[in-house]
């Protein structure tokens, strides 16, 4: 018989460098998920991607044992670093914060595209585009 799933979480954290603080130990002390377990398998499972913020879905089972699925980055984050610029532009009609490529936002989508809902690479590249526009980035 499979263990049933009793909560499911999600969470951020910088890859390979996960700590039991605020907010993360909170995050997960209140679901009663072993917080010290947590931070050393998700330090080893990211250890290849130091310095990125890595989205993580906990799965929580009844015996309070869990698993978890890593994510693909945020565009956000990755169009920031594209761009080589530390925010988006608070009026992204007004004022343009930076700019990156059309090449530069395929390999963003190429990244991404295991969790955007897009059929093919060109939709995936139009979401980064719009995503990158909505930040005041400007695509060209």
């Amino acid at each position: 018989m499979a263990k049933e799933v009793i909560k499911k979480i999600k969470v951020q954290a910088m890859g390979g460098a996960a700590t039991p603080a605020p907010p993360l130990g909170q995050t997960l002390g209140q679901a009663g998920i072993n917080i010290g377990e947590f931070v050393t398998q998700f330090n080893a499972a990211t250890q290849d991607k130091k310095g990125q913020l890595i989205p993580a879905e906990i799965s929580l089972y009844e015996d309070r044992s869990f698993t978890f699925v890593l994510k693909t980055p945020p565009a956000s984050n990755l169009i920031l670093k594209s761009a080589n610029i530390q925010k988006g532009s608070g009026k992204n009609k007004v004022s343009k914060a930076g700019s990156i490529t059309k090449a530069q936002a395929r390999e963003i989508a190429e990244i991404k595209m295991p969790d955007l809902n897009a059929h093919d690479l060109d939709a995936a590249t139009k979401i980064i585009e719009g995503s990158a526009r909505s930040m005041g980035v400007e695509v060209k």
